[in-house]
């Protein structure tokens, strides 16, 4: 959006920061740039950054599954929490500490859990 001249890039990028940190597609911030850039712009450099957006929203839509629950057995939606959770409380640097910390009470609550009915079979036994 920044080579595009796009007016208030910035705040449009933030925006689809908060979107991708609440799950939801950028594509609903970038149609409408992309229209604008459309009005404003030749046709071919206009291609080029609609084609560039397509790339980059379906390439979230496929790497973040894939790199947010790697070698992990945590739901998606105990990290999603954390994130929201984090990013509410302690802002940017808090969408990163807010997963780890649930993603870890969460491996150690069902670590917990497994020990007891480890316990409790022994104990039948």
């Amino acid at each position: 959006m920044y080579i595009m001249d796009v007016p208030g890039w910035g705040l449009w990028t933030l925006i689809i920061l908060v979107l991708a940190v609440a799950q939801m597609p950028a594509f609903i911030v970038l149609l409408p740039v992309i229209i604008y850039v459309f009005s404003v712009t030749a046709t071919i450099p206009a291609v080029i950054f609609t084609i560039w957006s397509l790339l980059v929203g379906l390439s979230d839509n496929i790497l973040k599954p894939l790199l947010l629950g790697r070698g992990m057995e945590t739901p998606t939606l105990v990290i999603l929490l954390g994130a929201i959770g984090g990013m509410i409380l302690f802002g940017i640097l808090g969408l990163f500490v807010g997963s780890i910390i649930l993603a870890l009470g969460y491996e150690l609550f069902m670590a917990w859990l497994d020990r007891e009915n480890a316990q409790e079979l022994s104990n039948n036994k």
